[in-house]
């Protein structure tokens, strides 16, 4: 049994709350008081002076203004004088694997930054190892000191048909996960075409979160807010975060659902939706925010939670307001008003000191009811979580790969083709679908990199089939002989490689599969800089800390190399995630997202 099991879940209000009414009325002490904070209350949208909060059993038992009565011989006592005392931040998205971290370290991470609830989405070891991942991650996320709640992922393979994961989830493991402990919801629900053609997978996995009281994650990633869209929302789907417009935003929250914004290490998308609040007046109860995907470069030097509600709040968000989108209404959202989300009587004791309310600088962090942080440096003990070593072995290139497996044939006797062209758009999930002309040498279709047009290849890597498919890319800026390889390709997980030079691209793909997983940079056959990501093939068992050097180490490489995209890693992590428009890579081929098909690399 790992260390980490130490931290055990609190007791259900059921049971401590006569502990809790003893305390509120002075007949019992509380195991620790607050006193003379600025109570930031997410329920009223107030901010209250001179209020006092006391703490049993790890839950808030009296909130008002004094709480002397509850004060005995071991009640520790903490001055919050001129302070705020502000509700734990929640997570209402995110994905633990894109912080290249495992969830313990993830939460050493994020606790300092006033993180203390996650709603986590595993469907990227999920991809890789089936229901078994997912229960690894779920035991994992249980032994925390934080709150960190499980969705079911609900499409594994995101596009079936178009693409092969190294396993497949079904209707029947979904309704098997919604009986365990820690499973809140269904994930996010990326198949929408499949919703709105009523396909019986997700009919199916819909029907059995609903049937179980939780809450359906949605994934609707097109502009096109016509019929489809009406469709998915009468499918089920409660929420939505891949919105980049403020139209999209309004439309969700019409339709019953919630607006989620999100602000990731190259997701941006809070301010332009975030004008349906500030300049449109939709009710603010109703939007959400969260990250999505941060990656541990993000989450050590930038922050979590507090970055996202920092930036919201620099978008013309009342601070209060903020506050809440982060707090009472994900609680609201997932069916855990009672149990988090705000700082009030019952609830359990997750809550930040604060000293600057606009800025949100976070002096402590406390979890249940104990200081996990103080002044930015994590103070709990939170020891490292063992994985099996059966889950360090998934990567299968089946072959030693060489520069003429991504050698891109032309058709016969021609100088030159038209081909389609993947196009980066910086600081965005979606992609373009772009055309250029390229030459032809010897039978074999040529780069472009005067126009910043590159290769991008898909390496089989689940089953040691050999199979690469290859393509072109366009926005990196790569100026010098060079190639990125990663085992982290949303959602299917096998290998990407982009590159201007193919040697380099056979060398970064073989030092991948002899380390079993992560990401590399090479140039002129020299190794750059490499994140090893031993777990699935996705995450590292090293420190928070070591892995995001490690990132800084490659994102000063790909600088090196000419790229200027900021987080230019994620970028290239999403480049086969065959469900968010326009134009993708996969297994099967290249993948037109607008119509949900396969089309030919030549037009």
């Amino acid at each position: 049994m790992p260390k980490s099991a130490m931290f055990k879940k609190p007791q259900p209000w059921t049971e401590v709350a006569p502990q809790l009414v003893d305390v509120a009325m002075g007949r019992r002490p509380a195991d620790l008081v607050v006193r003379n904070g600025r109570w930031v209350n997410v329920h009223s949208g107030e901010v209250l002076p001179g209020t006092d909060v006391a703490i049993a059993a790890g839950r808030f038992a009296y909130c008002g203004p004094d709480a002397s009565h509850a004060i005995g011989e071991k009640t520790k006592v903490v001055d919050a004088t001129g302070r705020y005392l502000v509700p734990g931040l929640c997570d209402a998205h995110m994905h633990v694997e894109s912080g290249m971290v495992t969830v313990t370290e993830f939460c050493r991470a994020v606790i300092p930054h006033g993180t203390t609830s996650m709603f986590i989405d595993p469907h990227e070891i999920a991809n890789v190892l089936g229901l078994p991942g997912v229960r690894l991650m779920h035991d994992e996320a249980l032994a925390q000191a934080i709150n960190v709640f499980v969705q079911m992922p609900s499409c594994v393979p995101s596009a079936p048909g178009l693409e092969n994961a190294g396993a497949t989830l079904d209707a029947d493991d979904v309704a098997e996960a919604m009986g365990w402990e820690n499973i809140v919801g269904l994930g996010e629900v990326m198949n929408f075409p499949g919703v709105a053609a009523n396909d019986p997978a997700m009919t199916g996995e819909i029907a059995a979160t609903v049937r179980a009281g939780k809450t359906v994650g949605g994934h609707f990633a097109s502009p096109n807010l016509g019929r489809a869209f009406h469709g998915y929302v009468a499918g089920g789907p409660e929420d939505d975060h891949e919105g980049t417009r403020m139209e999209d935003a309004i439309a969700r929250v019409r339709q019953g659902m919630k607006a989620m914004l999100r602000l990731g290490s190259a997701w941006y998308d809070v301010a332009s939706q975030i004008k349906a609040v500030t300049e449109a007046g939709i009710d603010p109860r109703n939007f959400i925010l969260c990250t999505d995907d941060s990656h541990s470069g993000t989450l050590v030097n930038e922050g979590h939670m507090d970055r996202v509600v920092r930036h919201a709040i620099a978008q013309g968000l009342p601070p209060v307001t903020a506050i809440q989108m982060a707090t009472l209404n994900t609680a609201q959202h997932f069916k855990m008003e009672r149990e988090l989300g705000s700082i009030a009587p019952g609830r359990l004791a997750d809550f930040l000191i604060v000293s600057d309310l606009a800025e949100l600088v976070i002096d402590e962090v406390y979890g249940r009811g104990v200081r996990l942080a103080k002044g930015g440096k994590l103070e709990a003990d939170i020891p490292a979580y063992d994985y099996p070593a059966k889950v360090k072995k998934t990567v299968k290139l089946g072959k030693r790969l060489a520069a003429r497996d991504f050698d891109i044939p032309a058709p016969y006797g021609v100088r030159s083709v038209r081909a389609r062209v993947i196009g980066v758009i910086e600081n965005q999930a979606p992609t373009r679908a772009l055309t250029a002309d390229l030459g032809v040498a010897k039978g074999t279709v040529s780069m472009d990199r005067r126009n910043d047009i590159c290769q991008i290849a898909l390496v089989e890597r689940h089953r040691g089939t050999g199979s690469v498919t290859n393509g072109f890319v366009s926005g990196f800026g790569y100026t010098q002989d060079c190639a990125m390889a990663s085992t982290v390709a949303h959602d299917s997980h096998h290998m990407i490689v982009v590159g201007t030079n193919k040697a380099d691209m056979a060398a970064a793909a073989n030092r991948l599969g002899a380390v079993g997983g992560g990401v590399v940079m090479f140039s002129k056959g020299r190794e750059l800089a490499m994140v090893e990501l031993p777990i699935a093939g996705l995450m590292s068992d090293e420190r928070a800390e070591i892995v995001a050097a490690k990132a800084a180490r490659l994102a000063a490489a790909m600088r090196d190399m000419g790229c200027s995209l900021n987080n230019a890693y994620m970028q290239h992590s999403l480049l086969a995630l065959v469900v968010i428009p326009e134009l993708r890579i996969s297994d099967a081929g290249l993948i037109d997202v607008t119509t949900f098909s396969k089309v030919d690399l030549f037009v």
